[in-house]
């Protein structure tokens, strides 16, 4: 799609991507702020006593770095390099289409039939959830596999493993074969530095080409209350079809006794099938419509149903038992024009949307197996105004949520959004005055959280404490264009390609950014991923002038950007635009850099910054990596830089914010040595 970049000066294109959407420091469950999971009564079996304690983190981080930052969850995060196992550690490794790469933390343990991993609970539990790998069908599709699970060396229940929703091939927007060719010669290639079609001989590519998507995960209820210290075990058994069976991570959590609502449209006396054998869609209809006549509410109790279509909603409340005992799950289906599935849908907003719309307590297990942008199989979708999305669990799906707006007033909170084929959540196109807090996605195959003011601009939204973890492709959290939003007290961690932890973008058709942008008290962790078609390292928030200048008051305030892969900031625009537009305005305060590979600050457009007590360490390059436009005129780069005050530290070169650097000294190299940084630490 676009020529690789050879050198300083060298041409560069990032080509459009159609939008769809090792050891820490235990510590205490009371540090953590898991007193939900405290109290717990004791096992029927006594906990062993062998093996390491629980080492508890968040992000793969002692949580004591990313105090008040990210979700606030009920549920332990354990890493399976930190428990006892006889299987193997990989990892850690950051290199794109590896299993280690899409790992939480960059490591996790692998074990052939016969190993086991073993778990100890930090508090008491009644339910983990498993994040896993396990390979591919020869010929694509998937396959299952068993894995069993084990408290105190009893109780002894199988998993069923499935591969089937994981592993993307190819070029975007991926294929289910993993033995097909290029889906599109026409690009530029990276790995031949060509683009394929118009190259003679035309080169050939080793299959599976760049697979992905590799993890899914597993939710699974113990069978009864366990207590902190028992040990949970999981081992692949003898004759298992995975070769392999990758354990990243454990959680583990209490979840206590599901929520009745007496007072309620019930949706079993509207005929729903609560074992899941029959469609139950027709019977929730039922029920909505009955609710709206009498003011109640629609009640959906513990069980599984079957819905393969989406649910349309309008001033109703819909609650379940909660997302551990409500599942609603469905088939991808064919109605003749394109794909659907299971969904609530707020109406278009061209009819109108809907408003008064409050969801809860329950869990969307979809169907999705392949990336159609044009598909509408997202988990919650449509225009929702005036309304609440909370307590949610969705799998499975396209798109975790997708709106289309225009339309106002949305709280989404206290959600997990797992495993989904592209975005985990989109503002697309004039959402106003909305809030995205206290949620966590994780493994999307897209941005994480985005903002998309694709022709009508989003304005006064919130992305708060929310956590995302994983995304495949792009970033953990973007903002395309748009007034007045603000992203705030966030984690993301562990991005894998052709993207980063936070990205401000004029692309996509978006419109301008105006007004202010405040991107407050976030923490990045192992960000600033390679980016695939221009060959180099993103930072680990970096803004992008594609399609307009990018100069509204954008504050960078209280961010800690820590063990970054490249370098921690960066701005740039595209080599065919790159005289065209510019990034001015853009102000970084507070901030702390703990490790780069490479730079501090990466500047390769014309514009300009500020800097007020920037704290670096731990560098692995020239602080300043200033390239500009790439002209290199005698006055300097296009690039400059203004020293506010108090920017402290650096690295291997001296202080990252030198004298002589500034304002704009041509410091540019494209592709300096990566310097591993060690691992974050208190500062």
């Amino acid at each position: 799609m676009s020529p690789n970049i050879t050198g300083a000066g060298a041409k560069w294109s990032l080509g459009p991507r159609r939008r769809a959407a090792v050891a820490v420091a235990s510590v205490t469950a009371a540090a953590l702020g898991l007193g939900v999971l405290a109290g717990g009564t004791a096992s029927a079996r006594p906990a062993a006593s062998s093996g390491p304690g629980p080492v508890v983190t968040r992000a793969a981080l002692d949580p004591a770095l990313v105090a008040g930052r990210g979700a606030n969850v009920g549920f332990a995060e354990q890493e399976a390099e930190n428990a006892a196992t006889n299987g193997t550690v990989i990892g850690p490794d950051r290199t794109a289409y590896t299993l280690p790469a899409e790992a939480s933390g960059r490591k996790a343990v692998s074990l052939t039939p016969g190993q086991y991993v073993e778990f100890t609970l930090p508090a008491a539990a009644d339910a983990i959830t498993v994040r896993y790998s396990i390979p591919d069908a020869p010929g694509g599709g998937g396959i299952t596999a068993p894995l069993d699970v084990t408290v105190n060396g009893g109780n002894r229940r199988t998993a069923t493993l499935t591969s089937q929703y994981a592993w993307l091939y190819n070029q975007y927007p991926f294929s289910n074969d993993p033995n097909a060719g290029l889906l599109h010669p026409d690009y530029w290639v990276t790995e031949c530095a060509c683009v394929p079609a118009a190259t003679t001989p035309a080169p050939v590519f080793a299959t599976p080409f760049r697979p992905n998507h590799f993890y899914d995960e597993r939710r699974l209820p113990l069978g009864g209350k366990y207590r902190a210290g028992d040990k949970v075990r999981l081992t692949v058994p003898a004759g298992s079809r995975a070769s392999a069976t990758t354990i990243d991570l454990l959680d583990s959590q209490l979840v206590g006794a599901p929520h009745v609502a007496v007072v309620a449209a019930n949706v079993l006396a509207f005929g729903a099938d609560p074992s899941g054998r029959r469609d139950a869609a027709d019977a929730i209809d039922r029920a909505i419509a009955f609710a709206k006549r009498t003011h109640l509410k629609v009640y959906i109790p513990q069980g599984t149903y079957q819905v393969n279509r989406h649910i349309i909603v309008d001033d109703v409340t819909i609650e379940g038992a909660g997302s551990w005992y409500t599942i609603i799950k469905g088939h991808q289906v064919d109605p003749g024009r394109s794909h659907t599935g299971v969904g609530f849908y707020g109406k278009d907003a061209a009819a109108g949307g809907s408003t008064g719309v409050h969801l809860s307590g329950f869990a969307i297990e979809g169907d999705v197996r392949d990336r159609v942008d044009t598909d509408q199989v997202n988990g919650i979708g449509g225009a929702l105004s005036d309304s609440t999305i909370d307590g949610l669990y969705v799998h499975h799906t396209k798109v975790g949520m997708w709106f289309d707006g225009p339309m106002t007033n949305l709280r989404i909170t206290n959600n997990v959004i797992a495993d989904q084929i592209a975005d985990g959540l989109n503002f697309h196109t004039g959402v106003t005055h909305s809030l995205v807090a206290n949620n966590v996605v994780r493994n999307s195959g897209d941005d994480g959280l985005a903002m998309w003011s694709e022709k009508t601009g989003n304005a006064d939204n919130t992305f708060d404490h929310n956590t995302v973890q994983t995304p495949v492709l792009a970033n953990g959290i973007a903002i395309y264009g748009g007034t007045d939003n603000t992203v705030s007290n966030n984690l993301i961690a562990d991005p894998i390609r052709e993207g980063s932890a936070l990205q401000v973008g004029s692309r996509f058709g978006s419109e301008a950014f105006t007004g202010h942008l405040w991107i407050t008290d976030n923490t990045t962790v192992r960000a600033g991923t390679y980016e695939l078609n221009w060959n180099i390292g993103l930072g680990a928030i970096w803004f992008f002038a594609l399609e307009k200048n990018i100069d509204a008051d954008v504050r960078v305030t209280g961010d800690h950007f820590l063990d970054n892969t490249y370098n921690a900031i960066m701005l740039v625009s595209d080599w065919p635009v790159k005289d065209l537009y510019s990034i001015t305005n853009v102000h970084f305060k507070d901030v702390r850099v703990d490790g780069t590979g490479t730079s501090v600050v990466s500047g390769r457009a014309a514009g300009s910054s500020t800097f007020e007590n920037v704290d670096a360490r731990n560098v692995g390059a020239v602080g300043v990596n200033n390239c500009g436009s790439f002209h290199f005129t005698p006055a300097g780069s296009e690039f400059a830089l203004t020293d506010l005050g108090g920017n402290d530290g650096g690295g291997t070169t001296g202080p990252w914010l030198a004298p002589w650097e500034l304002p704009n000294t041509i410091t540019c190299d494209d592709r300096p040595p990566v310097v591993t940084p060690p691992a974050p630490s208190a500062w």
